[in-house]
């Protein structure tokens, strides 16, 4: 049951924005029973409407699947990211983390490595629009040095 939730959230959540100017791109295991096959076509980028902005769904992710493709050979920087699986994500400048929590959990590690954390005690579900404007207006004051 909650597979089939999981799985009809999922395909609304893309089939919402298909009337919006954004491009949309799934990344996951294709491979698992776990992952919608609605989806699929969605695994290369598709663009609607002028496709202003990006819109990455994560469905079915995980940190050992994404680099599971990398070689020893492969540590340059370059390397690396053209020979993972989320190559087409591009780094990731604020990563909001809600219900207190400081770590990444495995989230698409090598393009959040330069990211600032912004923590919101309250868990998704009370995650109201007003959380995102604080977070962004908290991030437009950072310092950001991409590491430097």
């Amino acid at each position: 049951m909650q597979k089939e939730a999981f799985t009809k959230a999922c395909i609304a959540a893309v089939n919402s924005l298909r009337n919006e100017n954004v491009e949309i791109l799934v990344i996951g295991n294709t491979e698992s029973p776990c992952f919608p096959k609605e989806l699929l076509p969605f695994t290369k980028p598709i663009k609607f409407g002028t496709g202003a902005i990006r819109v990455n769904f994560l469905i079915n992710y995980g940190w050992e699947w994404d680099l599971n493709l990398l070689k020893s050979a492969d540590s340059k920087r370059r390397n690396i990211t053209n020979n993972i699986r989320s190559n087409n994500i591009s780094r990731i400048d604020l990563i909001i983390r809600w219900g207190g929590r400081r770590r990444l959990s495995g989230f698409l590690p090598v393009q959040s490595v330069y990211s600032d954390f912004y923590i919101i005690n309250r868990f998704w579900p009370d995650f109201k629009p007003t959380d995102l404007d604080d977070a962004l207006a908290w991030y437009n004051e950072q310092d950001i040095t991409l590491g430097g």
